[in-house]
């Protein structure tokens, strides 16, 4: 495979170049690669155990490859919240700012300004004695969020920072997320939530460690071979190991061509579509080789 962006100018990005991860006998991430472009938001979609944790700790310098190469800026140059908000929770609001300014040099008036537009865009500025241990789940993500981009990081590392929050806290999160890309950061994100993931100008799914889509969400759609027709009942038969349960419906995947225009049922698919598929395509390939092999 070839790297994304070859034949372009060398330009400042950060990323993977046929990075691979073992843990043992466990192939965590397999020969995987990956573009973060300043100023854009990069999303990194995966279930457990997809690898999608050990590319952003690859990333963010917390965790180096078996082989391969990742491109990062300098250490001070680097934002990264892990999974769980990286905060901590017997500091308040205010002292785990602190922390991070003086653990990032910046200066402590500089540090004040900048803490105090973030928690006031965030919601937070009438918290800021309360121990983070104390905030509700939303507001200690958005806590996670601010930490990591207070020093301005040329790269912006965030572990799914908007899982097991409210819409509303969701929404104060992107404000957050689009901000860091407006300053200039490349953002990257994992998430579990696809129409998060349609957000971003990159995404990257990830399975099993390997790569099983990437490019625009729309590059991903237009990918997706065959066609997809919605049902309210499974079918039978070889059509049934390619149907899924969606919005109380039935969708059936067929690797054919394209319907005529006189087919009834087709539908248009969206991201979440294409990943299933995606997913799918390569479940029933894996099968069917291991069926062949017996």
């Amino acid at each position: 495979m070839t790297a994304p962006g070859a034949g372009h100018g060398a330009g400042d990005w950060w990323g993977t170049e046929d990075v691979s991860v073992r843990f043992g006998a466990t192939l965590a991430l397999d020969h995987v690669w990956f573009r973060a472009e300043p100023g854009q938001v990069s999303a990194v979609v995966g279930g457990d155990g997809a690898g999608r944790t050990t590319l952003l700790r690859c990333l963010a310098g917390a965790l180096a490859p078996t082989s391969g190469r990742v491109r990062r800026p300098a250490r001070l140059a680097t934002g990264y919240m892990s999974a769980g908000s990286g905060t901590y929770p017997d500091l308040s609001v205010a002292e785990n700012l602190a922390f991070r300014a003086t653990a990032y040099r910046i200066p402590p008036e500089t540090a004040r300004q900048r803490g105090a537009e973030l928690l006031a865009r965030a919601g937070l500025d009438k918290v800021t004695g309360r121990l983070a241990g104390h905030l509700s789940g939303g507001m200690r993500q958005k806590l996670g969020v601010i930490t990591a981009m207070l020093h301005r990081p040329d790269l912006l590392v965030l572990d799914e920072p908007t899982t097991g929050v409210d819409p509303v806290s969701r929404a104060d999160l992107w404000l957050l997320i689009a901000r860091a890309a407006a300053d200039g950061a490349a953002v990257v994100l994992a998430t579990s939530y696809l129409d998060e993931a349609e957000r971003a100008q990159h995404v990257l799914v990830l399975d099993a460690g390997s790569e099983l889509a990437s490019g625009t969400a729309d590059q991903i759609v237009a990918a997706m071979r065959g066609t997809l027709t919605v049902t309210g009942t499974r079918p039978a038969g070889e059509a049934g190991r390619r149907a899924w349960r969606r919005e109380g419906r039935w969708r059936v995947w067929d690797p054919g061509p394209a319907p005529g225009a006189g087919d009834g049922g087709a539908v248009r698919p969206d991201l979440q579509d294409a990943v299933t598929v995606a997913a799918l395509a390569r479940e029933l390939a894996r099968a069917d080789a291991e069926r062949e092999s017996r």
